[in-house]
Formats: structure tokens, sequence, C-alpha cells
């Protein structure tokens, strides 16, 4: 697995407009699929997806196969301890617990 930690400078552009912009935290297998995946709003909102909780009202767990060179992900990769724990410190809107 791979982690990456990448700044969304464009809000959402729908209901949840107001949330502003974002921080995704995404694991990435070996091929690219993104296994987990943390979206924090600069409001303070978060959303959690991953293979347990694939979509909601918010949105959902990304399909996309990602290729971290060509889709310039490589200067976000971060470290997996820095991933888990703020996978695990997050309580998110759209999950219990």
């Amino acid at each position: 697995m791979r982690y990456f930690k990448r700044p969304w400078e464009e809000s959402r552009g729908d209901e949840y407009d107001a949330w502003g912009t974002s921080i995704w935290y995404l694991e990435l297998d070996e091929q690219g699929g993104v296994a987990r995946q943390l979206e924090i709003y600069e409001n303070g909102t978060a959303l959690k997806y991953d293979a347990s909780h694939l979509e909601d009202r918010y949105g959902g767990l990304s399909d996309a196969t990602l290729d971290v060179e060509e889709d310039g992900f490589a200067p976000f990769e971060i470290e997996c301890a820095e991933f888990e724990s703020t996978w695990q410190a997050t309580r998110a809107l759209n999950r219990k617990g």
C-alpha cells in the first residue's frame, strides 16, 4: 500500500459547498486503486470511505485507478503511520463511532 495527503483547492460545488476546500488522504493498493479515502474539509467536516462503507449521500470511495506519477500524486506521498493516525483520530460525519 501507498499513502497520500493531497490538498484540494476547490470547494465541492454541490449543496455542501460551504464546507470549503479539503485535504484528501488516500490509501492506494498495488494497482493504484483507492482502498481507503478520508476527506477533511475546511469547516472541520470529515468523510471516510472504504470497502465497508463505499458510498452515501455525501459521496463515495473513488473507483478511479491512479497512476501516482502521471496523476501528480508523487509529491504528496506520506508514511503509513501518518495516514493511520489521522484515520483513527478523525470522527467522520458519515460514520458511526
